[in-house]
C-alpha cells in the first residue's frame, strides 16, 4: 500500500483528540504501484485498512477491523476512540477524512475524465441550466456518504454557487466545500458541523 505523503506525525495524541472545535483531518495517498485485475484495472486497497493506517499516522493509535462500525447510513466509526471516518478511491489515489468532534463526515475524489452525459444528468438533478462540473459531482457524493441521503432520494438537493471553504446546501445542517489535490484530481468535503481542515496532499513522485 502506497504510503502517506506530506504528513507530519504529531506526538501529542491526547491533545489531537481533545482540540476544540476538533479538525477534520484529510489525508491523500497517491498508490503508484497498486495490483491489477485481467482487465488491467487497479486493486484499490480496502476502505477499512486505508482508515486503520490513517488513524495511526493521524492519532497514534492502534486499531484493527474489529474497532471499525457502520451506522445504518454507512458511515464509518471507531466507537472506542470517539472518532468518525470517510474513505474513497479514484485512479490510483485515496483520501481518508477523520474527526475525533461528534460530526458526520463524508469525502470524496473525482478526476477530470470526460462523461458528459453524467454531468448533463447530475446538472438537471440539481436543478441547473447547464451541466455539473466535476467537482459538483464530488461534493454530491461526499454529501451521500456524511448524511441520511441516498442516490435514490437526492432530487431536489442544491449545492450552493462554488466558493473556497464550506458552502452551505439545503439538506439540515450540512455543508460542503471542494479543492484540487493533484493534477486534474478533485476531493470534496462534508460535515454536519463544519470545522478547521488539515488537509494532507501528495508530493510529486520522483522522476
Amino acid at each position: 500500500m502506497g504510503a502517506l505523503l506530506g504528513l507530519v506525525m504529531d506526538p501529542v495524541v491526547r491533545g489531537r483528540l481533545a482540540e476544540r472545535p476538533a479538525p477534520i483531518d484529510c489525508l491523500v495517498t497517491h498508490h503508484p504501484h497498486l495490483p491489477r485485475d485481467r482487465m488491467g484495472h487497479r486493486l484499490d486497497a480496502s476502505g477499512r485498512s486505508l482508515i486503520i493506517e490513517a488513524v495511526a499516522r493521524v492519532y497514534g493509535l492502534d486499531i484493527g477491523a474489529r474497532d471499525l462500525t457502520r451506522d445504518v447510513h454507512k458511515r464509518w466509526h471507531i466507537p472506542a476512540h470517539h472518532l468518525t471516518a470517510s474513505v474513497a478511491h479514484c485512479d490510483g489515489y485515496s483520501a481518508v477524512a477523520l474527526s475525533s468532534g461528534a460530526v458526520n463526515i463524508g469525502v470524496d475524489l473525482q478526476d477530470e475524465r470526460d462523461r458528459p452525459a453524467a454531468m448533463r444528468w447530475l446538472g438537471t438533478l440539481l436543478g441547473r441550466r447547464q451541466p455539473a462540473e466535476i467537482r459538483d459531482f464530488a461534493e454530491c457524493e461526499a454529501l451521500i456518504k456524511a448524511s441520511h441521503v441516498t442516490k435514490e432520494t437526492f432530487a431536489g438537493v442544491r449545492l450552493p454557487a462554488w466558493r473556497p471553504g464550506w458552502r452551505p446546501t439545503n439538506v439540515g445542517a450540512y455543508q460542503v466545500r471542494s479543492a484540487t489535490v493533484a493534477p486534474a484530481m478533485h476531493l470534496a468535503l462534508a460535515a454536519d458541523a463544519p470545522a478547521p481542515v488539515r488537509m494532507h496532499t501528495p508530493t510529486p513522485e520522483p522522476a
